[in-house]
């Protein structure tokens, strides 16, 4: 191919991405339960169910647009910009709103979970002068902190169109997902069904979740400076060899010059990769 036409390969390819995407949007107008469109709704309602779990004021629709709108930017800046470096922005405009709410998500949860015994607490207070459950979380609604304050909203907004507060607790449990709060939602829920003295159960449970959180801020600590020492044993061989090999650039020669050296260096990374996944395994402790 002759050199000139070198530089007219990306024109020839927006030209015929541009027609491709002509014919697809042509296709979607005369076709509106095409699958791609199905694809589509099913994503915005994904992104719009995201930020609905983490109170997060996000329209899916405009999200969505907006990618494809960056998307298409992306493939017109190739023309004048390195095609590995809009590909990486593409990439990055495809992903990041979906890791964006879960990291949202994670830290709604976070916050959740260090409110739980604050919740129980305030709720157990509560009962004491008002015996309804339900009228108990009313009452106190308007003075718990945020996120907690905006989950138990949500959860009287289902009791007033019509839920049990049984079903209403068993949904908040159901859209974080949290463990920790799943064990003393539970908790309440025992206390309803069963009867009995309900604020001194609630008292116990937020004790319990108390402890559970500071031992697990202990076992934080005292693996935080073993963490560190898996990384110096993980990073520290690396830039020993490197070191060596910028000092003398024949100093592993032997190693790479017959089959035993080779074997000896294999021998040395498998016994390196088997110390860092066993560290990795006794410092992974399940809180």
């Amino acid at each position: 191919m002759p050199r000139e036409l070198w530089g007219w390969l990306p024109y020839l390819g927006m030209l015929c991405l541009t027609a491709g995407a002509a014919r697809v949007a042509l296709e979607l107008w005369q076709t509106p339960d095409h699958w791609l469109l199905e694809r589509q709704r099913a994503y915005v309602a994904h992104l719009d169910r995201q930020a609905r779990s983490c109170f997060v004021k996000l329209s899916g629709r405009r999200v969505a647009l907006g990618q494809l709108a960056l998307l298409v930017a992306c493939g017109l800046a190739g023309l004048a910009l390195p095609w590995a470096h809009c590909a990486l922005a593409a990439a990055a405009v495809a992903v990041l709103p979906t890791l964006h709410l879960r990291r949202k998500r994670r830290q709604h949860v976070a916050q959740l979970e260090t409110q739980i015994d604050s919740l129980l607490t305030a709720l157990s207070n509560a009962l004491k002068s008002i015996p309804s459950p339900a009228a108990a979380l009313a009452s106190l609604s308007s003075t718990l902190p945020a996120p907690m304050r905006w989950e138990v909203e949500k959860l009287l907004g289902e009791l007033r169109v019509g839920s049990t507060l049984e079903q209403a607790l068993a949904s908040l449990s159901l859209r974080t997902r949290s463990p920790d709060l799943d064990s003393a939602l539970s908790a309440v829920l025992i206390g309803l069904q069963v009867g009995g003295n309900l604020p001194s159960v609630l008292e116990n449970t937020a004790g319990t979740v108390r402890e559970m959180h500071r031992l697990e801020g202990v076992v934080r600590t005292k693996t935080a400076e073993s963490r560190a020492q898996l990384w110096v044993l993980a990073l520290f061989p690396l830039l020993v060899a490197w070191g060596f090999n910028s000092i003398s650039p024949t100093y592993f020669d032997p190693l790479r010059a017959n089959a035993l050296g080779s074997a000896i260096a294999l021998v040395a990374l498998a016994f390196w990769v088997a110390a860092l996944f066993a560290a990795h395994r006794i410092l992974k402790v399940d809180l």
